[in-house]
This record gives C-alpha cells, sequence and structure tokens, in this order.
C-alpha cells in the first residue's frame, strides 16, 4: 500500500532505500492516488483479504519463545503524558519530507508538497513547511517564511554542516534567468531569499565541514561554486558531468572536451581537480566514463578505446599519483561495484560473465592497487543490489549473502574485514527440528536488499557505533534464505558470533538511548497500528503500548540520528470523515518512563570477540588487537544520556597466520592455510621500468589483513614490498680483491683511438639491444600490472598529436567522506 523512499539515514524505514547527508537526515512519505483509493474504501468497510486470489501464504518458521512483560498502570500512564498527537489538518500533501537539523537541537522540518498532474493544465503545485523545537512534540506552520513558495520535492530538504538549510524553489526555466533557493544558519527560524544565475540540475552539494562552500551543477552543464552560503555564485567550469568533494578542498569533476554534456560521450570524459577552490585546475585523466571518491580513494573507470572494456585506477593521495586496479579483466557484459571503503581499504564485487545474479569480492590494499579474493559467488541480484552490510556495532564484522551451487542463497559474516567467511550460527532459542535434514543445515540466514526489493522484509539489518556488539535483523532459520518462511526478527549482542530470536513476523525497528532502548512496531501492510514495542535488556523481553486509540495506516518509524534520543515518531495516514487522508504524526517519549541516569555499577567490561574462543592468550584477538570495551549491562534499566561516549581499551597481539591474507597471483589452498601460486599468476618478481623509475614487487604470497596492527610473531618471509629505485643503478660493488686483481695501461695516443671507437661501437650496440629489452618488457609487463603515474612525467597522447603536460604535484592527504559515483558499474 505503501511506498517509502528515505533520503537519509534516519531509521531505514518501509520500502525506503537510504542515502546520507552531512548534518542531518531526511525521510519522506509518499502517498499515491491508489493509496488514497484504497484509503477511501478501508474508512467506509473492512473487508477480509487473507484468502484472495487463492494465494498461498509463506508458513512460520521454527518456533522459539521470547519474553513478553506486561505494562504496569503506572508506566501506562506515563507514557501517555508523554505522547503527542499532531495531525495536519486540511494537508493534501502527496509528499512529506521529514528532516532533523543539527545534532541535539530538537529541530525537525517537515515539508509537504503536492505536485499537479501531468495530465493538467495547472502549473507547479504546493508547499507547506513545519517545523519543530521539541522533537516532534508540537509543529508549527511557517510556509510564510518562504513566502508560500513551491518547493521541488524531488530536490527535498537539504541539511549541512551545523544549523544550515537549503530549499529549491520550484522556478520555470521559461523567462527566468535563473533559480531561486531559501538558505537558513540558523535550523530554519529564519530564512534568506536568493535568486541564482542559473537553473539548479541537482541539489546543491554542502562541504563535509564548511557549510559555506557550497557547489552546484547547472542544467547546461555549468559548474558553481559558492564561498559565502550561496550569498554570491562564480562559475568554476563548463561542460561537466558529475563532481566531487575529496579531502580538504579538494574537488573533483568531470567534463568533456567540448565544453557539452552527452552521455553518448561519457568513455571520452576529462578528470580534473581544483585544490584552490576553481582558481587553478589539473587534469588526471582522459578517456575517463565515471569516477567516484570513497574513504581515502579516488577511483574512476577508463575506456581506453571505444566500448571497450572499462578499466578501474585508484588513488589514495588525491590524484597526485594512480595506478591500475590489479583485478580480474572484466568483458562489457561485466561490471565492478565498490561495496565498502575507508581509509585503510577497499571491498569490490567483479561480476560473472552472463546472467548468474553472483561474482566475487575482492579486498584491496591500502593502496587500493592490490586486490584479493575474499568471497566467491557472492550474490548480486538482477537490479545490481547487494546484500553487503558493514555491522558498525563491532570492528571487523561484515555480513553478506551468497548464492552456493544448488541455487540457494545463504548467509555467510567475516569477522577479520573479510579474511574469511563463516555461516551464522543458530539462534540459542530456536530448535530447527525435523525442517531441515541435520543439524549441520541449522543456521540463521539475513533478508538483506535483496529481500527488501522484492518486499519480503521493511527494513535491512540495524547497528549503530554507539551501541557497542548489538545487531538487529530479519532472518530465517534452516537450510538456506527461504521466501516461503515469514520472516522474524533477530538480536545479536555480541556482533554476529550468537543470535537469538525475538520478535515473530516482520517489523520496523530502531535503536535509542546508545542501545540502551530499542522499539519495533508490527509490519501491517493491509491494517492500521495503534501499538509500539520496546525493550531496555537488547531484545530479551518486551512490552507493548497502545500509542493512539484511532488506528491510523503506518508510514514508518522517525529518530533522531545518533542514536543518542529517547524519543521516537510513528507517522503514518488517517481518513477522515470526507474520505481524504490526513498525515499523522504521534510522538512517543520514553525519557520520562525511564529515568535514572546510569552509573558505574551498570557497566561491565566487554571483551570484543571473545565469544569465539580460543587460548586466553589470543582470546579476543582480532586484526591484531584485543579491545575491551565499557558497555551497558543487559539488566540495567537506565539512561546512558546525551554526553555517553564509547570508550574502550585497546592491547596489541602476537601476529598469526589469520592475520595475513593471499597475496594478489594467490589463493587460499583448500586442505591447508598456505597461500598457493594461481597457475596463470605473473612472475614472482615483477619489475617495471618506468620514466626513470624502476617499481619492483616482491612478494611470497602473502600481506597483512589492512587496519591489522598485530605485531611480532607469524612473519611470512618475503612480506610484500615495494622498492623504487631509478633505473639502472645496482648496488655498489665491494672493494676489489687486491690479490687478483690487475691493471692494463693504454698509454699511445693510438691504443687509446681504438678504444674510443671500440668503446663507442659496443656503446651503441648495448644501447639498442637496452632499447629493444625495454621495449618488450613493457609490452609483457603493461599486461601484468600497470605502473604508478605521476603528475611531474606523464604524456598524454591525443590521436593528431603527443602533448607532454606538466601537471603540478600536490601535497598527499586523506579523507574518510564517501561520495557515491554515478556509474552503475562501479557503485551501486
Amino acid at each position: 500500500m505503501w511506498r517509502l523512499v528515505v533520503l537519509g539515514g534516519l531509521c531505514v524505514l518501509l520500502l525506503g532505500t537510504e542515502s546520507r547527508s552531512p548534518g542531518g537526515r531526511s525521510v519522506t512519505f509518499r502517498r499515491t492516488q491508489q493509496d488514497e483509493t484504497r484509503s477511501q474504501v478501508r474508512a467506509r468497510h473492512r473487508r477480509d483479504t487473507s484468502g484472495s486470489s487463492g494465494i498461498s501464504h509463506p508458513s512460520h518458521g521454527p518456533p522459539f519463545t521470547s519474553c513478553r512483560l506486561p505494562l504496569t498502570p503506572a508506566e501506562h500512564k506515563v507514557l501517555d503524558d508523554n505522547t503527542h498527537e499532531t495531525g495536519f489538518n486540511g494537508d493534501d500533501g502527496s509528499y512529506v519530507i521529514l528532516t532533523w537539523v543539527g545534532d541535539g537541537t530538537g529541530v525537525i522540518l517537515v515539508l509537504s508538497t503536492i505536485s499537479a498532474p501531468l495530465d493538467s493544465f495547472l502549473e507547479g503545485g504546493s508547499s507547506r513547511l513545519y517545523r519543530s523545537t521539541d522533537y516532534g512534540k508540537s509543529f508549527h506552520d511557517i510556509s510564510h517564511r518562504i513566502n508560500h513558495t513551491f518547493i521541488r520535492e524531488e530536490f527535498g530538504v537539504s541539511v549541512g554542516p551545523g544549523s544550515s538549510v537549503i530549499l529549491t524553489a520550484d522556478t520555470p526555466v521559461v523567462d527566468n534567468p535563473g533559480g531561486i533557493i531559501f538558505t537558513s544558519m540558523d535550523a530554519g527560524a529564519t530564512f534568506k531569499f536568493i535568486q541564482l544565475p542559473f537553473h539548479l540540475a541537482q541539489p546543491v552539494t554542502y562541504h563535509f565541514f564548511n557549510p559555506d562552500y557550497l557547489v552546484a551543477l547547472s542544467i547546461d552543464g555549468s559548474l558553481w561554486l559558492s564561498l559565502d552560503f550561496g550569498a554570491k555564485w562564480t562559475k568554476v567550469h563548463d561542460g561537466v558531468h558529475s563532481f566531487s568533494w575529496g579531502a580538504g578542498i579538494n574537488l573533483f569533476f568531470s567534463c568533456t572536451r567540448v565544453d557539452t554534456v552527452d552521455t553518448d560521450e561519457r568513455g571520452d570524459l576529462v578528470l580534473k581537480r581544483t585544490k584552490d577552490l576553481g582558481e587553478t585546475f589539473t587534469t588526471i585523466h582522459e578517456d575517463i566514463y565515471s569516477f567516484g571518491y570513497i574513504g581515502a580513494f579516488l577511483f574512476f573507470s577508463v575506456m581506453e578505446e571505444p566500448r571497450s572494456p572499462r578499466v578501474m585506477y585508484f588513488s589514495s593521495d588525491q590524484g597526485d599519483t594512480f595506478s591500475r586496479a590489479l583485478l580480474p579483466s572484466a568483458s562489457t557484459e561485466q561490471f565492478y561495484s565498490i561495496l565498502d571503503g575507508d581509509e585503510d581499504m577497499l571491498f569490490m564485487h567483479v561480476d560473472n560473465p552472463g546472467d548468474t545474479f553472483f561474482g566475487t569480492m575482492y579486498t584491496s590494499d591500502d593502496r587500493g592497487i592490490l586486490f584479493s579474493k575474499s568471497l566467491e559467488r557472492h550474490l548480486f541480484d538482477g537490479q545490481r543490489k547487494s546484500d553487503f552490510t558493514n555491522i558498525t556495532s563491532l570492528r571487523g564484522v561484515y555480513l553478506t549473502n551468497k548464492l552456493d551451487l544448488d541455487g540457494r542463497i545463504r548467509s555467510v559474516i567475516s569477522f577479520n574485514r573479510g579474511g574469511t567467511w563463516k555461516q551464522l550460527n543458530k539462534p540459542d532459542n530456536v530448535d530447527c527440528g525435523e525442517q531441515v535434514k541435520s543439524v549441520r543445515w541449522c543456521n540463521l540466514h539475513i533478508h538483506g536488499e535483496h529481500s527488501r526489493n522484492n518486499r519480503i522484509v521493511p527494513m535491512l539489518a540495524l547497528s549503530e557505533p554507539t551501541a557497542i556488539g548489538l545487531v538487529i535483523a530479519h532472518g530465517t532459520v534452516g537450510d538456506s534464505l527461504s521466501s516461503s518462511q515469514h520472516p522474524d526478527v533477530f538480536v545479536s549482542s555480541d556482533g554476529g558470533y550468537n543470535w537469538r530470536g525475538t520478535l515473530r513476523g516482520p517489523h520496523h525497528y530502531s535503536i535509542l538511548d546508545s542501545g540502551g532502548l530499542i522499539v519495533a512496531v508490527e509490519a501491517q501492510r493491509e491494517g492500521q497500528v495503534k501499538t509500539i514495542k520496546f525493550s531496555t535488556d537488547e531484545g530479551q523481553c518486551w512490552k507493548s503500548y497502545n500509542f493512539t486509540e484511532q488506528p491510523f495506516f503506518f508510514a514508518g518509524l522517525a529518530c533522531e540520528p545518533g542514536t543518542k534520543a529517547m524519543n521516537v515518531s510513528v507517522w503514518g495516514f488517517r481518513p477522515e470523515e470526507d474520505g481524504q487522508p490526513m498525515w499523522v504524526a504521534v510522538t512517543i517519549d520514553f525519557q520520562s518512563l525511564i529515568t535514572r541516569e546510569c552509573n558505574d555499577q551498570d557497566y561491565e567490561q566487554w571483551l570484543a570477540h571473545s565469544a569465539e574462543g580460543g587460548t586466553s592468550e589470543r582470546k579476543g584477538c582480532v586484526l591484531g588487537v584485543k579491545e575491551t570495551y565499557r558497555r551497558l549491562k543487559r539488566q540495567s534499566v537506565c539512561r546512558n544520556g546525551r554526553n555517553f561516549v564509547v570508550s574502550k581499551k585497546q592491547s596489541s597481539c602476537l601476529c598469526t597466520r589469520e592475520d595475513y591474507l593471499c597475496d594478489y597471483g594467490y589463493y587460499r589452498h583448500v586442505n591447508t592455510s598456505d597461500c598457493v601460486r594461481q597457475p596463470s599468476a605473473a612472475n614472482k618478481s615483477l619489475e617495471m621500468c618506468l620514466n626513470g623509475e624502476e617499481d619492483e614487487l616482491l612478494t611470497a604470497g602473502y600481506r597483512k589483513v589492512p587496519s591489522d596492527r598485530c605485531e611480532g610473531g607469524y612473519n611470512p618471509q618475503l612480506a610484500v614490498q615495494t622498492v623504487i629505485r631509478p633505473c639502472g643503478v645496482k648496488p655498489s660493488p665491494g672493494p676489489p680483491d687486491k690479490s687478483t686483481s690487475s691493471v692494463t695501461h693504454f698509454d699511445t695516443l693510438r691504443e687509446r683511438l681504438v678504444l674510443i671507437l671500440v668503446c663507442a661501437g659496443a656503446g651503441v650496440i648495448v644501447l639498442v639491444a637496452v632499447v629493444s629489452a625495454v621495449i618488450s618488457v613493457r609490452r609483457v609487463v603493461y599486461s601484468n600490472r600497470a605502473p604508478v603515474y605521476r603528475f611531474s612525467n606523464l604524456r598524454v597522447q591525443d590521436d593528431e598529436n603527443v602533448v607532454t603536460v606538466d601537471r603540478e604535484s600536490g601535497t598527499s592527504s586523506n579523507g574518510t567522506a564517501c561520495q557515491q559515483d554515478s556509474d552503475d558499474d562501479l557503485i551501486e
């Protein structure tokens, strides 16, 4: 009935997709004309749809028991007194965009818009802007502050660092020199009207840290920059296709050679960088198809020939140097996808040929050049969506699904950043019984993006960095992931090592108070909702509260970003007497229910990754480090509060085989833990002489896992190293042995002349031989390893002539921001 599109990272919601924006997060509720018709029908009478069309309904999975506690009368009264319902009377908006502004400000902006039908003679539509300063308990109409202007729904509410807000007006292109934006630096208390000298093609993009720095792309492909929060704009470049902030004030963009944007010419784009806010430009590479920035890595795909397979290049120093990724080649039918990344490494999926819906996952080194195989038959569905999930509540944990040879989807988890993968353990309170052949095939399997796209589950796995070890996810128990079973909700308190069933059926859930409180609302596709469930012991026991006497059709949950808050809003719509729907928001404040502040006795020292077992010396060692966290005891009912900060103690571990991966060209032997060279791999030593430098890679087949900080212990010989030295320079020989040395003197002029001629002739012969050898070696090595290019000596060859480009070399810096690339083949 509902289609919910998530524009920000605010609580993963119903049938939505998620993206993040600096400084704030937004969620959009969309009501279609079909939804309104259905709501009017249901408002008149209720009918049973359980047996319609003879469709078979999913069965329930293996049973489990979870604790249910009654709500006492005193608790019920406290919640009643702190539950606030807002009905947006007379608002017929088709879209409601809810955005939190700032951190801990309590300010929520709600933009309601209704667009004119495409077949109508009306232009534009209407908007209403509401503002709350008490975490959603009450709202006020502030539409007059933006002159009741119609705001473009697809641009939403842009929230940046601090309390900055930008709204974009829906301005007709004809008879208008430019668009209109409204800016606010005080979380929407006041707005400033700004006339732009251009029309926006997409929402204005903030700098990651400085709200005054704004970048915009116009409909004619021009890149504009403002350094004073939109008051004044300067054109930076023409013919721009896409752009991205890098570290610091580095700004990257791809553009065409002739200053016109044509999607058919994307393989002929030029990647440029400005590191002084548009004063000067540096060309990084030509023949670009697309680019992106994630973690500390700039990556771009190059189409070296028209319609040829694209080649991936990476840079870890803001484009000063870059190298071709050592990955298996991919045909035009295949694609690459960057799954995740930070300043230490990247996860990349390489598609298998054909419509197989799976591929191979690789992990990179800290330069983004060497990639090692991490997981085979990694699931990637027909919509190019992956179930790959970073469990942010515990370092090094990742969760995904694979498509096995028998055609079944099974979940696997890694606790060491993709070094090894294993199936999930059976939940403690679930008995598989006779539903599977043996206990060996009784595991928990987690629903991911593939299941959400098929509307099997309403939301994805949820974890938060402040809720240490806590993971909430939909799943099924058995031999494999099953769409014939109702998905249930499972919880892990140790980062995915152990699980337990907690709620029957699909739910919407959210983490509050840094993990001290979990709330959930049962997913009702056809019915209305009035009950919210909450738990103070990581989902072990639940209490239920009826938050309204008049149920309404559920849209989603909304909670403040960062899990610090203790209130949550339930959004939906309720049909009025005239049959028209009315938006409803119910905000429940749990702070008055859980009043006691936590003290030292409420916390415990918890050794992360200790569930794996092992010797006392190695217990808890993952990625070379033991981490002991101070976290809330499960039985403690108290408030962490807004000032709660995650604290931990770290100690290094001795290195073992598990701290090393198989290097490029090597794979882990099935029966041993040794890294064995692939038959098709290149020679052990790869050497390249380019522009006066020799780049030599030495490897014994092992390399340390990125971000692993182990010390001492296991150390494979000839660990990966890169040696850069001028070509032709060899180690200085030792002093000659005087007992065996002899000296020949050429005293006469004739002898000296003959010697000069002989040496010159020999020198020419040697020079020709060396040049020929270098050319041959370059041809061979290029197929195995691409060199590192440097701006100071890179030659860019055009079709008609050769131009030497002397590029300025910038300093290296690392960033942590993530920019999604527009190329579907690179990042999804």
